[in-house]
This record gives structure tokens, sequence and C-alpha cells, in this order.
């Protein structure tokens, strides 16, 4: 069934988002909330992640977005297999529309921002501190006379702490992580080394897509056994910045914003309400919700090249069964 704006309004009229989880999901593990996945690590050395509908910006919840979860769901899955050979993750299977089963592993404390383009629209992007007149940004060097949105004369690693739910990620330094013993150098410079070399892939096979990856964001973690995987996403359009290559230049020499496929949508619409991450987000109308949501499910589709096939079942039965919650 193809994904129309008369099938989300039903969507979000009959309440078939998936928002929080009842009570009763904590019989699968001890629960950590994040802002969109819900994470229960089991007794059995696994950790079952269920992706909802929850779209935050700013690190702040807004609210949700019909077949979020779903979507983000399958691009990582889509993403692990694509780059399994290149940076092993943590997916055993895709249990659910919604949500995997994982091996439980050991976080890293820190997120490798991996960025390809001067861009931004958050108080710590990297835009808006060069456009401050910073010409330093997280331990990199960066040329004056750039604009918005060009291209980096290489692409760069900015470290972010990893926030807890309902505070901000800061910015940081390989030199400042490694000063205060978060992490040491030689681990650092190898996961610089695979981050770098995974965008680079990724950003080859967007582009296949016609598709430009301008920025992401990876989240890694140690097995049981020790080996570093990649966990929770990948290149989704959470976690990611994409552009349509084909007007890229176009808008370029316009001085205009590359057309964009991913989250940026919502954080437009949120500056444009006057809400930058400080004090009350405004609610999100029906309108808004649909349209990200057509652009979330042609993100899938866009990067896949399979159409989005939703599942229309009550989620928290659906769910329930496939995690044989009874």
């Amino acid at each position: 069934m193809p994904v129309t704006r008369e099938l989300l309004q039903h969507v979000i009229d009959e309440g078939l988002v998936l928002d929080a989880l009842p009570e009763d999901f904590d019989r699968l593990g001890e629960r950590y909330s994040g802002k969109v996945r819900e994470n229960f690590s089991t007794h059995g050395g696994e950790r079952i992640i269920v992706v909802s509908d929850r779209v935050s910006a700013f690190d702040c919840v807004l609210g949700t977005i019909p077949f979020k979860g779903q979507v983000l769901n399958a691009l990582a899955a889509h993403w692990f297999e694509a780059t399994a050979a290149l940076f092993p993750n943590h997916l055993i299977e895709v249990a659910d529309p919604a949500a995997i089963r994982a091996v439980e592993c050991r976080p890293i404390p820190i997120e490798m921002v991996v960025r390809g383009y001067l861009t931004g629209s958050s108080s710590t992007s990297i835009w808006r501190a060069y456009e401050r007149g910073y010409r330093e940004f997280c331990g990199h060097e960066l040329p004056g006379r750039m604009r918005r949105h060009e291209k980096l004369r290489f692409n760069i690693v900015t470290p972010t702490t990893k926030a807890r739910k309902g505070e901000h990620d800061l910015n940081t330094s390989k030199q400042a992580l490694v000063r205060t013993k978060v992490i040491e150098l030689e681990l650092y410079n190898e996961l610089e080394r695979r981050c770098l070399a995974l965008f680079a892939e990724g950003q080859r096979l967007a582009a296949e897509r016609g598709l430009i990856l301008a920025d992401t964001k990876y989240e890694l973690g140690r097995r049981p056994d020790g080996e570093i995987v990649l966990i929770d996403e990948i290149h989704t359009p959470d976690s990611s910045r994409y552009w349509y290559a084909e007007s890229y230049e176009r808008a370029m020499s316009r001085g205009e914003s590359p057309r964009a496929l991913d989250k940026e949508y919502v954080r437009t619409w949120l500056i444009e309400q006057g809400f930058d991450g400080e004090g009350v987000p405004p609610s999100l109308p029906d309108e808004v919700r649909i349209e990200a949501a057509m652009r979330y499910v042609e993100a899938y589709e866009r990067v896949t090249g399979k159409t989005f096939e939703p599942d229309l079942r009550p989620p928290l039965p659906r769910l329930r069964e496939a995690l044989k919650l009874g």
C-alpha cells in the first residue's frame, strides 16, 4: 500500500502511532528510555530496541511522526547489512518493523560526528560557530571565506559528549577527551580512522542513489568479546543529513539551502516558530507531522531503492506478539 497523506492522516486520527511503551514491556528486561528508542537489557546478554515514532530536535522530544519508527528501523538494518564488512555492528535480527534484537554492548561515552560540509542549524553546529567568527571547531582549523553548506576540504570528526535524556550533547575535541581521560589517544585514533572510512563508504553509496550524505553521527560500543561495534542506528534521517545531489550546485549558486531529505525540515519549522532549543517547544501540527512522514518514507525509498511497506496493525499488540510478551 503506497503511503499517502490521506493514509498518514488516518494513522494519526486512529492513534496508530507508536509513542511510549506501557509497563508490561518491562518484562523484556531493564529499561532505558532514550529520546526516540526504548531499550531493554535482557538477562541473556541481548538488548531489545524498540524504535518509537517520537521525533526530537535540539535535544527536545516534540511529539510523533507516523511510521517514523518503522522507517528508521528498516533503514538502520539496511545500512548495518551494507556496511557490516567494513565496521561490524550489534544487530542480531529485525524482530518487528519497529524493533530489533542486538548484542548487549558497553557504550563508548562519546558520539563520533563526521562532517563533510559546513552546515547545520542548531546553536552547536559547525556553521553557527563559523558564523560567529570561530575558525577552529572541535580541534579542527577551518579556512576563511567559506559559505554555508560548502564542502569542507576533507571530512572531519567532531566528537560530542553523550548527554542524558533531556540534556544537550556538548561539542568537544580529541585533545580534550584524551586530556580528561575519557578515551585513550590510540583508541580515539583508531575510531576516528574507522568512522571516516565508514562515512566515505556511506557517501559513495548515497551518491549512487543521487544523494549527498553531508554529515552523520556514530555511536559505538564494546561487545562482551571486546570488539568495538556500531550500535543504535546508522545513516538514518535522524542521525544524518541528506541532500539531493542534482540540485546542490544550483542551490549554492543562488545562496539557498540545499534541498534536504532528513529531519532538517522539522528543525527549520521550529526555528520559524522562534524555537531553537530553549524553553517550551511548539506542538507539531498534523500538516507538519504528515510532511515530515512523507520525507522519511522518501528517504527510505531513495536510499534503498525499495518501496516502503508500512505495517498498519496497532503497534502495541503487534510488538507484544513479536517480542513474545503474551
